[in-house]
């Protein structure tokens, strides 16, 4: 049989395209699918993706504004990912981490440890991000009761955090506005309030802002009791709860605070790390801490293969050995250190270093800010554009005589529309667009993004003014 017969053979087998509609559609249920649009909702089949590009099944070009899901740091296409990934599973796909190790997940762990700042030297490996941050609170549990401390066990978060959907993770996300229907380990955290200087009292400053999350933290050590309290954990800029910048210092002093009442700090970088701030950790050059422990994921394989990970810190670790006789550490996962997960995140990591990706987004980062700030400036509908490194958000005002969230998620959908048939996709959280674009995109592309949020938000601000 020639290749061409072959390739019309396969080419007739193959679903149309409305049996890949409707078999998504009636038997796809997606993440956070409204339960009224199951077996109704049909999503956008992307079926190609270069560069910082996507096309859709009819051809149609998109920009990706939030980079897959804040993860694609090098964005589409890369033949030499998809080699490694071939090459590695070829040699060998899959070994028992219970078992075994592989050379991928002896290599990459040791890279981490390098990357890490301070004494951040062991590495357990998860599935993504929503467990590592499982593994490390269940570290922070295991840690405890080693040390004869079952009561510290509550963790302290903040509103508007999201750490994950797996039910430890999600238990730690304040999102407000998500009322579910699923159960959470309620007992096991206490939030503290908004840390977003956009909703500070008018006229007040960022430093006296500052003071007063830590006040919120102080009051909460004092009501709940510190020999209660196991860890703090925080995402450096609070990514899904819309792009909140914490104000400068606080990390720094609410590490410090943690510290002298024996709490752990737990960064939550599955967004910020592997380059979006231009670092491959943000903790440290950007924010000036040394965790006790660091969650990753996303960047680390710039979405190419699933992986995450937990980082424990030296004097975590040993306290996790106690002192009294020897004990299992009963997590893990079936695919901790997948070696093809592994050897995908080490070629990103490579790509990353040969092209100065790092280098790169610290260099472009001054002009997306720019433009961010900009469409702020210009527009009366925008309340507030903020951002740091590959990171942005613009907040808006659709009805300032109607500010409920149905009036918010109207507005976010209507955005969403006016900019997908202009060619930009976004992420929109109501009433907010955030942008977490892949890490290559050059300065000509910045423009070609935010020149479509323009033309969104014009049409936008015109069926909404007052």
């Amino acid at each position: 049989m020639s290749n061409t017969t072959l390739n019309q053979k396969t080419k007739s087998n193959s679903p149309s395209e409305e049996d890949l509609t409707r078999w998504d559609r009636d038997h796809h249920l997606h993440p956070w699918a409204g339960v009224e649009g199951v077996g109704k909702d049909e999503y956008m089949r992307v079926n190609t993706g270069e560069g910082i590009y996507l096309w859709d099944s009819t051809g149609k070009r998109y920009i990706d504004g939030p980079g897959g899901m804040w993860c694609v740091q090098i964005g589409y296409g890369r033949e030499e990912m998809a080699k490694a990934i071939a090459e590695q599973t070829m040699q060998m796909p899959y070994a028992s981490p219970w078992s075994f190790t592989s050379e991928p997940a002896a290599v990459l762990a040791r890279k981490l440890t390098e990357m890490a700042p301070g004494d951040l030297n062991t590495v357990h490996f998860t599935t993504g991000g929503s467990t590592a941050v499982d593994t490390a609170l269940r570290a922070v549990q295991f840690m405890n009761n080693r040390l004869g401390r079952p009561e510290k066990k509550i963790i302290l978060s903040r509103e508007k955090a999201y750490h994950g959907s797996t039910y430890l993770a999600s238990t730690m996300t304040g999102k407000e506005r998500f009322k579910t229907q699923f159960d959470k380990a309620d007992d096991l955290v206490h939030f503290l309030p908004d840390i977003n200087p956009y909703g500070r009292p008018k006229g007040m400053s960022l430093e006296d802002w500052c003071d007063a999350k830590l006040a919120d933290m102080e009051a909460a050590i004092a009501e709940v009791g510190a020999d209660k309290i196991a860890a703090f954990i925080a995402e450096p800029i609070l990514c899904s709860g819309g792009i909140i910048v914490p104000p400068p210092g606080y990390h720094k002093r609410t590490l410090d605070l943690c510290h002298k009442h024996d709490i752990l700090y737990i960064s939550d970088e599955v967004v910020t790390g592997f380059g979006r701030m231009g670092h491959w950790f943000a903790s440290e050059p950007v924010f000036d801490i040394v965790p006790d422990i660091i969650t990753c994921a996303k960047g680390l394989t710039s979405g190419y293969i699933p992986l995450g990970a937990c980082i424990l810190s030296d004097s975590v670790v040993d306290r996790m050995r106690g002192s009294s006789e020897n004990d299992t550490f009963y997590n893990g996962y079936t695919y901790s250190g997948h070696p093809v997960g592994c050897a995908a995140a080490l070629k990103n990591i490579e790509i990353m270093e040969r092209e100065d990706i790092l280098g790169h987004v610290q260099r472009i980062t001054p002009y997306f800010q720019g433009r961010l700030r900009a469409i702020g400036e210009k527009f009366d509908i925008v309340g507030d554009a903020r951002g740091m490194g590959l990171l942005g958000c613009l907040e808006c005002r659709p009805e300032l005589s109607d500010e409920t969230y149905a009036a918010h998620l109207q507005f976010g959908n209507k955005l969403d529309a006016a900019c997908e048939e202009m060619g930009l996709l976004l992420r929109p959280f109501g009433n907010m667009a955030v942008f977490s674009p892949p890490l290559i995109m050059t300065e000509a592309q910045i423009d070609e993004m935010f020149d479509i949020m323009e033309a969104g938000l014009e049409k936008l601000s015109a069926e909404y003014a007052t």
